[in-house]
């Protein structure tokens, strides 16, 4: 699955009406995934976790960093996992402005909530659904980095308890 949202990612990249094809453009180059896995956490006890993956591609011009890490607590079917994925989107502002574009809805329901976020002056956006326990939160670090955490079988807290697992402050100073 992860795999196919980077190439998904890739796709609309190349193919986006929003990018210059004509024009060339000054902007700057993303970095090696190889920077950014070192971002990505360890697993907290009594979870584990797959190797940690990247790619760094350039799509006809689109390029775009990705670095993805899944965990997992227990061997069961419906056990509590989680996804973290950061896109370098720095060769990309239109990307972002779209991806970003409607993080200012807030919304509360028997079925879940969405709202906006703001954490350590990065802004985000968070969603969660009470049943199956699934969330995710989006948040831009630094203009550039679109970080995400995905859960699965987890109480909503469990939400912000995984993104303090990630120093933001060590993301941001990738460069």
């Amino acid at each position: 699955m992860k795999r196919a949202i980077v190439s998904f990612l890739t796709l609309v990249l190349a193919s986006s009406p929003l990018l210059a094809q004509d024009e060339p453009t000054l902007v700057p180059d993303v970095i090696n995934f190889q920077k950014l896995l070192p971002v990505l956490p360890e697993p907290p006890s009594g979870w584990s976790a797959d190797k940690p993956e990247g790619s760094t591609t350039d799509a006809g011009g689109a390029k775009i960093t990705t670095v993805h890490r899944d965990y997992k607590k227990g061997d069961a079917d419906n056990a509590p996992t989680t996804s973290i994925s950061i896109i370098d989107a720095a060769a990309n502002p239109d990307y972002v402005e779209v991806a970003t574009a409607g993080w200012n809805v807030t919304q509360t329901t028997t079925e879940g909530y969405a709202k906006p976020l703001t954490i350590e002056g990065n802004p985000g956006f968070e969603t969660y659904e009470n049943e199956p326990k699934h969330g995710t939160i989006w948040l831009l670090v630094t203009k550039r980095y679109l970080l995400q955490v995905d859960i699965n079988a987890q109480d909503a807290k469990e939400l912000q308890e995984w993104l303090k697992r990630i120093d933001l402050k060590k993301l941001a100073a990738v460069k």
